[in-house]
């Protein structure tokens, strides 16, 4: 039985992750600020799951959990997430996804720990310059979050290189399904067709993003971590495609035809309180070299993606 630590074990990706590896039969130790609802019926169930408050940018107490029970390896999920979050608290942003990983990979060096699946960010490209791009594509992030995760890939190299510690960057882009805590798309499309309601957004419908389906991300991310010697240190985890916001709306209606929604011309933005930010280009992650080391294929697009989220949705499956 394989031990996994899981850092921002309560999130989104971090909790369908224990999840998924308590399913499979490995032990778990999960630590995030807070055991919120969906960690603790994972726990709840799962006998070998063990679920911590633990502040990651905090040495003593992260150095406890680990010196307590070593894990076989880490997959760290832990950071202040997504560009509006970043842009109304950049010193959070580079305290938690920069300092906490630090923090952790000092930890892991000391202990032991050989290998870190970091979940890394398409924000690292900054603006796409193609409208599909591979893991060679530039990195110039424009925005805190963005750059505190291209920084974290920075400082892994820096521990592989000085004290052998392996830590694989998984850039992922745009991930949803049932549980996403953040109102943005294509969830708050979602929420209003499924409860009935309208939602228009003013603006964004060109806009083309390589929305990801959570349960791939899983898969991509246990490849990653089962995978037995990597020959890159970095890879796309995504669906191949990037379709517009009026695709997505499109899709939608199809699948709830009285949805009364739509996206609206005009350049997307982040909406912030009292303010907004606008999205830098995006488009499709070329996700080949991961296919091609370790078999991860995704299995959603986005229409076989958004039906499964709508009828998560509407079965009332618990979100986290």
């Amino acid at each position: 039985m394989t031990h996994i630590l899981v850092t921002g074990a309560a999130g989104f990706i971090g909790s369908a992750l224990v999840a998924a590896l308590a399913a499979r039969g490995d032990r778990v130790t999960g630590i995030d600020v807070t055991v919120g609802p969906a960690l603790a019926r994972i726990a709840a169930a799962h006998p070998e799951v063990s679920a911590h408050v633990c502040e990651i940018t905090e040495w003593a107490a992260l150095a406890e959990v680990i010196r307590q029970d070593v894990p076989d390896a880490v997959v760290h999920c832990a950071a202040v997430v997504g560009v509006p979050a970043s842009v109304l608290s950049p010193h959070r942003t580079f305290d938690v996804n920069i300092g906490g990983s630090l923090t952790l990979f000092e930890a892991a060096r000391l202990f032991g720990i050989r290998r870190i699946v970091h979940m890394s960010s398409e924000e690292t490209y900054g603006e796409f310059q193609a409208e599909r791009i591979d893991e060679s594509h530039p990195q110039n992030p424009v925005l805190a979050y963005g750059i505190s995760k291209l920084a974290v890939e920075h400082l892994g190299r820096t521990f592989a290189t000085l004290y052998g510690l392996e830590v694989i960057h998984l850039r992922t882009c745009w991930v949803y399904g049932p549980g996403l805590p953040r109102a943005r798309v294509p969830k708050t499309f979602v929420d209003a067709a499924v409860e009935g309601r309208p939602f228009h957004l003013p603006w964004g419908a060109a806009m083309a993003v390589d929305h990801t389906y959570i349960d791939d991300v899983v898969s991509g991310v246990i490849g990653a971590l089962d995978h037995p010697a990597h020959p890159h240190d970095v890879y796309n985890l995504g669906s191949g495609g990037a379709p517009t916001l009026a695709e997505i709306v499109a899709v939608i209606k199809e699948i709830v035809p009285d949805a009364d929604i739509s996206a609206g011309d005009g350049p997307f933005e982040h909406g912030l309180s009292g303010a907004s930010v606008p999205a830098v280009r995006k488009g499709a992650l070329n996700v080949d070299r991961a296919r091609t080391v370790f078999g991860y294929v995704p299995r959603f697009d986005i229409r076989a993606g958004l039906r499964a989220y709508i009828a998560a949705v509407r079965a009332g499956e618990p979100t986290a």
